[in-house]
């Protein structure tokens, strides 16, 4: 391949050399380049892609794209672009043939309901005969494979790899999460997105290597709105404008407002011992009843967006109501079935904001006692200790305090962090460092009408200490408990 065909989308100068070369691979990765390889220079948090020109020259590497100035020697060819991470997006998608102008893609950005949307949607659309792939913060979907993720948005390069995956597989549509972080760093630039979403907007993801502050976060999460032909919206979201203020797309609303184009009217909560729920009426562009296995009303919002999604599918309003109904999002209010008397659910809450989205949401279904297990991560800041702390205090009729991935810390600091949160409530706790012992004590001491919360871990299956990676998955604890209890 031609390096002059993987630049043709780019504003270029070269430097030294020429860029009508053969490039056998294009790498962002020092490590694995090769003979011949184009090595695009990424200055990242950490390390600097700059660095090491020498090396990837000696390794055999025919040409570095760079924005800052290098020494490199003679027989490799220099490209100066305005900005590495743009170019190696561009570049990426050229490398593996455009794959995403071969498919529908919908992205989906916001501060929560990312995941459990773009699982439903992939859930309506299969359920009509699409093939559709599927990147976010669990996993890559692409046919029979699954990919454990590493971000939410992966490194550009990573995702047309994917999406040419996908199509080789058939797919003709992908749903995907993209982060405000995937928008900064030109991970998803150049991906013609068909439909871009937008759910919320919360204070998260501020401070060092992450956003300077909320403005800048809001703003980059309005750069989808600039690269989608179609932008569906939460009307209800405060801030809802601002991240729309530049958007150059259609736009089409979804909420309870009166002035949203997809409205959910007429909702009340569904619950029996074991099973919570939620049901509504679809209003405006679409009419319809709706019933969910998922509680509460931020359930109603990501059914909404699915909803608005697949009216552009045309997807019949029989198989929309099937395929919500049976849509499950492992670690994401996901119930487990362990007594007819009380509810046990496992979610993902692992901060101050998604935890109190939960409670207060489990607390409408007015349930006997709402009991919370959760920990805090280890070498994470200690606000969001007291915060997760003063949040279960306050709405917990009982907090269970156990570890979660206490990294390099010792566990019991982390509970004593927690606790001066929960001391800033009158909530009552029990702290009981082993997560399996807490969650056998959880379910040892349930009682009628009970809805308990396993918090923090969701999908994951370990827990980290001391640098190592142990294998923990809640799911088979609860299954080993109950064997234990009987």
């Amino acid at each position: 391949m031609k390096l002059t065909q993987l630049l043709e989308r780019l504003e270029y100068e070269v430097v030294q050399g020429s860029a009508d070369i053969e490039i056998s691979t294009l790498m962002n990765d020092s490590r694995k380049v090769q003979k011949d390889s184009a090595f695009v220079c990424i200055s990242g948090a950490v390390v600097d892609g700059h660095d090491f020109v020498a090396d990837v020259a000696e390794k055999g590497a025919a040409a570095v794209i760079v924005e800052k100035d290098v020494e490199a020697p003679e027989h490799v060819s220099v490209i100066k672009v305005p900005d590495t991470r743009y170019a190696l997006a561009l570049m990426s998608a050229a490398y593996f043939g455009y794959p995403a102008d071969k498919m529908k893609i919908i992205g989906i950005t916001g501060t929560k309901g990312k995941t459990t949307t773009t699982y439903m949607i992939k859930s309506i659309l299969e359920e009509v005969g699409h093939k559709v792939g599927l990147i976010g913060t669990i996993e890559a979907i692409i046919g029979e494979e699954t990919i454990p993720a590493a971000n939410t948005t992966p490194e550009s390069y990573t995702i047309h790899q994917y999406f040419a995956k996908m199509v080789e597989a058939g797919c003709d549509c992908v749903v995907m999460e993209v982060s405000s972080q995937g928008l900064m760093l030109h991970r998803t630039a150049g991906i013609p997105f068909e439909i871009g979403i937008f759910t919320n907007l919360g204070r998260d993801h501020i401070g060092p290597n992450e956003h300077a502050d909320f403005e800048d976060y809001k703003r980059c999460k309005g750069l989808l709105f600039k690269q989608c032909k179609l932008g569906i919206a939460n009307v209800d979201d405060q801030y809802f404008e601002d991240v729309f203020s530049q958007a150059t797309c259609k736009v089409e609303t979804y909420g309870f407002s009166q002035n949203a184009d997809l409205r959910a009217v007429d909702t009340h909560l569904v619950s029996r011992p074991g099973y919570l729920g939620v049901a509504y009426h679809v209003a405006g562009l679409m009419d319809f009843d709706v019933e969910i296995d998922v509680p509460g009303k931020f359930s109603v919002y990501n059914s909404l967006t699915a909803i608005a999604v697949c009216r552009h599918f045309q997807v019949p309003v029989e198989k929309i109501q099937k395929a919500l109904k049976v849509a499950k999002v492992k670690g994401r209010i996901e119930m487990i079935k362990v007594s007819d008397e009380f509810t046990l659910m496992i979610d993902y809450a692992h901060n101050a904001m998604s935890l109190e989205s939960l409670l207060t949401t489990l607390k409408e279904y007015d349930p006997t006692r709402l009991v919370c297990l959760f920990g805090c991560g280890g070498n994470r800041s200690k606000d969001r200790r007291y915060e997760m702390g003063e949040v279960s205090g306050r709405l917990a009729d009982l907090t269970i305090i156990t570890s979660d991935n206490p990294r390099f810390e010792e566990p019991q600091a982390i509970i004593d962090d927690i606790k001066v949160g929960i001391g800033r409530t009158d909530g009552k706790y029990v702290e009981i460092c082993d997560r399996k012992e807490a969650i056998k004590y959880a379910i040892e001491h349930g009682q009628t009408g009970d809805v308990i919360v396993l918090a923090g871990k969701g999908h994951e299956d370990y827990q980290e200490i001391k640098g190592v990676k142990h294998p923990m998955d809640e799911r088979v604890l609860i299954r080993e408990i109950l064997e234990e209890l009987k």
